[in-house]
């Protein structure tokens, strides 16, 4: 695993490299004085920031701010390009964010991911790594956070749900929990999240899918893992939020190794 203090990443507008991570891996929360960009190649990490959890999924970027305080969990093996960006160079800097990756974004942070350090600023290195700052900016953003409540009690509840999405209590029990009632929980949890508890458990039953789904386990499996009462149910959920089947989704071509 390399670390972004191993490089002189003052030296060029935009840094990096390659790297892989084991199953299990966890970063604590850190922050770095430029922005950074990473690219998940293969495998699923989670990125805790601003009050929020993202999930990055394969073929997919995330965009963290300058000083913005996160953390990184690999629940699998995890191969990505991490990309360290003059902050000056970000057009939005207050937002974490995860972005769609076309073709041809891809391959330029490969070939950013192997420059020297001391690369070419005017030569084929610099005209690269310009058009890749330029992409970035029209890349589209992808919804893939979950927003965390500040409130303790229903961090409580937050934190139950994510160590097992397939917990079935009702919602007069997750009040419980949080030692609310009904109308309070559920009022509250919508006030801080942005979201009705079954909406908030939905994302994070996904997000706790897709690791199994590129681990390679059947669907059906994987559907009653994370809690749904059928496959067919489950798939029709990932559909609707993936755009496509749990099947499509297994089958894309992956990206070299970083």
């Amino acid at each position: 695993m390399k670390h972004s203090a191993d490089y002189p990443l003052a030296t060029r507008p935009i840094m990096g490299f390659a790297d892989a991570y084991p199953a299990g891996m966890r970063d604590p929360p850190h922050s770095h004085p430029r922005s950074q960009l990473t690219y998940c190649s293969a495998g699923v990490m989670m990125i805790g920031a601003a009050e929020a959890v993202f999930m990055l999924p394969p073929r997919r970027s995330i965009w963290i701010p300058a000083h913005l305080v996160h953390e990184v969990q690999c629940r699998g093996p995890v191969s990505a390009y991490t990309l360290y960006i003059d902050p000056a160079l970000d057009p939005n800097p207050q937002t974490a964010r995860v972005i769609e990756v076309s073709d041809l974004v891809r391959a330029l942070v490969f070939e950013v991911g192997h420059f020297h350090p001391a690369y070419d600023m005017e030569g084929r290195e610099g005209t690269i790594a310009s058009l890749l700052l330029s992409e970035i900016r029209r890349m589209a953003v992808t919804p893939s956070d979950l927003p965390m409540p500040r409130d303790p009690r229903l961090l409580r509840v937050c934190h139950a749900l994510m160590d097992d999405p397939a917990d079935q209590r009702d919602l007069d029990e997750w009040a419980s929990l949080a030692a609310m009632g009904r109308r309070t929980f559920t009022r509250a949890f919508r006030r801080e999240t942005g979201a009705g508890l079954a909406t908030w458990r939905q994302q994070v039953r996904l997000m706790a899918a897709i690791p199994l789904i590129e681990a390679g386990k059947p669907v059906a499996i994987v559907a009653y893992e994370v809690g749904y009462e059928s496959p067919s149910a489950f798939t029709a959920t990932f559909h609707r939020v993936f755009g496509m089947p749990p099947s499509a989704f297994i089958n894309q071509p992956h990206d070299r190794q970083a």
